[in-house]
């Protein structure tokens, strides 16, 4: 979705439900918060398939949504780096017929 329609804001919920396939669970959440989701075959094509000014645009679009949510809470981790990683991944993924998995806790 972030690569097909790119904007500043979050897109209208409507748009967010009509999109899919969403990531389908692995486990259901555990007792100690743990849930794990499969990401669709979709988003990590596109997420392994994207430019470096793709990934830069899209972490841009990330830092500001987390600031405007968490104000000065936001994580000090290097989000561009944490991207850039996930579609490394994502680009192995796709390239050896695997799939992303995100872990929550």
């Amino acid at each position: 979705m972030y690569f097909e329609a790119p904007s500043a804001e979050a897109p209208p919920l409507e748009q967010l439900y009509a999109w899919r396939p969403w990531p389908k669970w692995v486990t259901a959440p555990l007792n100690d918060g743990v849930e794990v989701f499969a990401l669709p075959k979709r988003l990590t094509r596109a997420l392994g398939e994207a430019s470096s000014a793709e990934l830069e645009e899209l972490a841009g679009r990330w830092i500001t949504r987390l600031r405007s949510e968490d104000g000065d809470d936001m994580t000090d981790d290097d989000l561009l780096a944490v991207l850039q990683g996930v579609a490394r991944l994502a680009a192995s993924a796709a390239s050896t017929g695997g799939g992303l998995y995100s872990w929550s806790f």
